[in-house]
């Protein structure tokens, strides 16, 4: 595994991180997702992602069990706010009531006395920004979170954040956590220019497309019962199902002799396209399985040669760019 600075940070994150989303505390049991913690710390990966919110905090209980017969210092422990975790008017967003009861609930549900990485999962045009960002700061001041990170947000954000921040001489944002593969590449055009002129390191999810870039939906045939987009609970299946377009599905079977001729997996392939984008800092995979940790981590250190990389865009162009339905 190799590992990189996360933004302008001086934290070292592994290339390939753990992700908990639509899987832990939910339709994984709880032994499973433990032994995909335990597999992915012994190959090397030290960063390790939740939010309060999967899974109405259970995801942030099995993560935190999982990591506990480790010392401490040797991982870098993520979570997130802003998505409503209650039923009451101040159960979401990000003001200061949210942020700091919102972290309190984390520590002790991930069973730590910090945070290493706190982000704001989403934008909340609702809380003014300098409230959310002196809060964010107040708990660095705390000991309570080590690093600010964000999710999902807009060039024009980071750089207004920034600006709030400056202002007020607050901790910066290190990171911002957006949706990135060959096929989903939103952040070229502003995020991630903006954020190499800020500082800000992309820890990027979906580097395969919720699965479809594995190869194993293939155009012309039934879905998998086994896989996410077969599964029977929307919210696991919602997300997959907007890359199962028969046109997205052939151009990703073009991608197979490309990873065949480099001796790589179709996911190692994905996700070694992803790391040599620049401004990523790493990118975060699901498992549900140990091994296919083993099959995910392999993909750091990859180097992929100019042509592989001309021949990968030209296998895709024909859906690109992507333009999805929302939802």
């Amino acid at each position: 595994m190799r590992y990189r600075r996360l933004g302008a940070a001086g934290v070292q994150v592994s290339e390939v991180s753990l992700g908990s989303w639509l899987t832990y505390g939910g339709h994984v049991d709880d032994r499973a997702a433990e032994a995909c913690v335990h597999r992915a710390y012994e190959l090397g990966v030290n960063l390790f992602d939740t939010a309060d919110v999967y899974r109405r905090g259970d995801a942030e209980r099995v993560v935190g069990r999982a990591l506990a017969r480790y010392p401490r210092s040797s991982y870098v422990l993520a979570t997130k706010v802003y998505f409503p975790v209650g039923d009451r008017p101040n159960d979401r967003g990000l003001s200061r009531k949210h942020i700091v009861e919102s972290c309190h609930a984390s520590l002790e549900r991930l069973g730590t006395d910090h945070i290493d990485l706190y982000q704001c999962h989403r934008f909340d045009a609702d809380a003014p920004l300098d409230e959310t960002l002196r809060a964010l700061d107040d708990l660095v001041s705390a000991g309570k979170v080590l690093y600010i990170g964000v999710s999902e947000w807009t060039a024009g954000q980071l750089d207004e954040a920034r600006a709030v921040g400056d202002r007020l001489l607050l901790d910066p944002i290190v990171s911002n956590q957006p949706q990135y593969s060959l096929l989903w590449r939103r952040i070229e055009e502003d995020v991630i220019p903006v954020s190499e002129r800020l500082g800000v390191g992309q820890i990027v999810w979906s580097p395969l497309a919720q699965g479809v870039l594995s190869g194993k939906y293939r155009p012309g045939e039934p879905t998998p019962r086994d896989t996410r987009a077969g599964h029977p609970d929307p919210q696991t299946s919602q997300f997959v199902r907007l890359f199962m377009r028969e046109d997205i599905l052939e151009a990703v079977q073009r991608l197979r002799p490309i990873a065949d001729d480099l001796g790589l997996t179709m996911a190692q392939l994905a996700i070694a396209w992803v790391l040599r984008q620049p401004n990523v800092a790493g990118a975060i995979v699901g498992a549900s399985r140990p091994e296919q940790l083993d099959d995910n981590c392999a993909a750091s250190g990859v180097e992929l040669p100019p042509d592989a990389l001309l021949r990968i865009d030209e296998a895709v162009s024909a859906v690109l760019p992507l333009q999805l339905p929302a939802g």
